[in-house]
């Protein structure tokens, strides 16, 4: 039995890993759109007349693509907690299986020994492992919860963007500058 729920806890681990790795690429995407999107703002800025009203939006979307860019990066660069997991009679042991706990270890036979000595004992293999999927499950909140406002922060800056352009038009239109049916 303990065999079989080591088994489901694998395949657990294996799923959750997926989505870490989904939710990175997810943020790396946005994060060169967002500044694919700023070099050509920046590069056509210095055309874009000085109208208030366009000064007040650019102010906005520098401010919401920076705000993306800081949610972006707590995807990126999570906040990873140490992960102990229960040794017995109050004792706390460092959880070898969390890259947290494996660089913890002094040298890679101390590491070896440690994993040896859980091997053999299918009771502390569960909670280690239940140990790691549970820090893993943490980590996957943290960043889909981010990831989920950085998306939001990208629409609304891309709408600002999407703004200016408009106003823009829509004062040279004003102005005579840009005939409507060019």
């Amino acid at each position: 039995m303990a065999e079989k729920d080591l088994k489901i806890l694998h395949q657990i681990m294996s799923s959750e890993q997926q989505l870490l790795q989904r939710t990175d690429q997810k943020a790396y995407t946005l994060l060169s759109l967002i500044g694919v999107f700023m070099v050509f703002f920046i590069v056509h800025y210095t055309k874009i007349p000085g109208y208030l009203s366009i000064v007040i939006l650019t102010f906005f979307y520098l401010l919401s693509a920076l705000i993306s860019i800081a949610y972006l990066m707590m995807v990126i660069v999570p906040r990873i907690r140490d992960v102990h997991i229960e040794a017995g009679e109050g004792q706390v042991s460092v959880n070898p299986t969390f890259f947290a706990g494996i660089i913890r270890h002094k040298t890679a036979e101390e590491l070896g020994r440690k994993l040896q000595d859980l091997a053999g004992n299918e009771g502390e293999q569960f909670k280690m492992f239940t140990s790691s999927l549970y820090s893993i499950a943490h980590i996957n909140a943290h960043k889909s919860k981010y990831l989920q406002r950085a998306i939001i922060s990208f629409i609304i800056t891309i709408t600002f963007e999407l703004a200016i352009i408009f106003t823009l038009y829509v004062h040279l239109f004003r102005e005579k500058v840009l005939p409507l049916g060019m």
